[in-house]
């Protein structure tokens, strides 16, 4: 009897481990899709439609490459205090194309970890709680820039 119950937990423990090593390797491959996704197609031509390239463009509050407004630089910046992280945007680095870029995949890590495409231009026109409607114009522009 002794010998079965040994037996018992021995398997137990083994399905256990086989378990928590696919757990992790799924979990390891989502981490590593994550991290490859290649957002610059998608930034390239959001720059194209926002500024045609320009990184000293204005209107109204918005400003540089992905005419960023004063809100994003907000929300990035609370993202990273949430994070723990010591950096922060400044309303100066709206006109950086690196630093505008980071902002850009800083929110979509955070909102649109599922990297979805459509997401991603909606919401960068029309905020996190956009509308289809509203954002469709900008969205066929963008996706017209990206093709």
């Amino acid at each position: 009897m002794i010998g079965f119950i040994k037996r018992a937990v021995l398997s137990s423990m083994a399905l256990f481990l086989v378990s928590l090593t696919a757990s992790a390797e799924d979990s390891i491959w989502t981490s590593f899709k994550k991290l490859s996704f290649d957002w610059n197609p998608v930034m390239d031509a959001i720059i194209q439609v926002e500024s045609d390239g320009n990184p000293r463009a204005v209107s109204g509050n918005s400003v540089g490459v992905m005419q960023i407004t004063p809100v994003l630089v907000k929300e990035c910046n609370d993202i990273l205090k949430k994070q723990k992280s010591n950096k922060r945007y400044t309303l100066d680095d709206r006109y950086s194309v690196e630093k505008s870029k980071e902002m850009f995949l800083l929110i979509q890590k955070y909102f649109n970890p599922e990297n979805n495409v459509e997401k991603a231009i909606r919401s960068w026109n029309g905020g996190m709680k956009y509308s289809v409607k509203a954002t469709n114009k900008y969205y066929k522009k963008v996706l017209a820039k990206m093709n």
